[in-house]
């Protein structure tokens, strides 16, 4: 389908030159350009992370610069 654009010189002028480098048409650039575009889902359609959340008590506190002590806990010695 033909239709007509108005863009911006700049844009269009890096449009032709990605083209060129990439040895495809101008079409072609614009039309990946909008699939990338409408393909996005806006902000509010997201969905929010979920963190799982557990019941139970925070493990002993480590001085992790106490470098014995560290490798104890990691090798479960302590």
């Amino acid at each position: 389908m033909k239709t007509t654009l108005n863009l911006d010189d700049r844009l269009l002028h890096a449009a032709k030159e990605l083209a060129a480098k990439r040895r495809v048409t101008l079409t072609s650039i614009v039309e990946d350009a909008l699939r990338v575009a409408l393909s996005e889902r806006p902000s509010a359609e997201r969905s929010a992370i979920e963190w799982p959340t557990v019941s139970g008590k925070a493990p002993p506190a480590i001085d992790v610069s106490d470098r014995d002590e560290l490798y104890d806990r990691m090798e479960g010695r302590s």
